[in-house]
């Protein structure tokens, strides 16, 4: 089948604005957006821009705003986009080149929030155990890509470039619910900022992203929680 493809272009080397870039790809139903942006590239327009690797919605580089909503290209199958679909770069984020954006203060504050294990006591000589559900409680943080999808779709983030982010408090959940970690209150105090959980607006957008399927918002409110009872067990 023939999808229409337009895609948002900018190379702010050369591009006073952003501006749209249209082409005709030849697909077959079951072609992941990714194949078609590949057939963009290699046969069409080898400038046109994009991040990708793995392929298989793993490594998280190739989330893109797809039909108004942030996705990953390589999970995106054609038959789902229709004959007519839109690619931009995620908003939020500043364009380096067309689909690609610049991921640094992203980071930047998944670092801020101490995204590994901290423990104060002596090396216990084995390993630090803990039940099946102690390592449930956190399980879902376990499962984030850092792709950016879901801080990328937040209108706190379009709004606020200071506010923390999606990512870096699902991150942030994943070690404050740890029983083995010793680290919560500093996490909380880092979050319980102005910049912090408050900015949350719990709109949904950030879980509707996610491609590994995490209820972003639900563990925001847990971190919520944790902060105004001080209680990261029964949270």
């Amino acid at each position: 089948m023939q999808v229409l493809m337009r895609i948002k272009r900018f190379d702010p080397e050369r591009d006073n604005k952003p501006y749209w870039d249209e082409f005709t790809v030849e697909v077959e139903p079951i072609d992941r957006l990714l194949d078609a942006l590949n057939n963009i590239k290699w046969t069409m327009d080898g400038t046109l821009t994009y991040r990708r690797s793995c392929a298989h919605g793993v490594c998280g580089s190739d989330a893109m705003r797809i039909n108004g909503r942030n996705r990953l290209a390589c999970k995106v199958l054609m038959r789902d986009v229709g004959k007519k679909v839109t690619i931009e770069p995620m908003l939020g984020y500043p364009v380096i080149k067309d689909l690609v954006v610049d991921m640094d203060q992203f980071f930047d504050k998944y670092k801020q929030v101490k995204p590994y294990l901290i423990t104060y006591d002596s090396e216990p000589g084995t390993e630090r155990l803990q039940s099946a559900e102690e390592r449930a409680r956190f399980d879902e943080g376990t499962k984030c890509i850092l792709c950016g999808a879901c801080t990328g779709s937040c209108p706190s983030i379009w709004g606020n470039q200071d506010w923390v982010g999606p990512a870096a408090i699902v991150n942030a959940h994943r070690f404050i619910f740890d029983s083995r970690d010793e680290g919560a209150a500093e996490r909380l105090n880092i979050l319980g900022k102005k910049d912090g959980v408050w900015r949350c607006r719990t709109i949904f957008n950030c879980s509707d992203a996610c491609p590994r399927g995490i209820p972003v918002t639900d563990l925001i409110e847990e971190v919520k929680r944790a902060i105004i009872y001080g209680d990261t067990k029964s949270v």
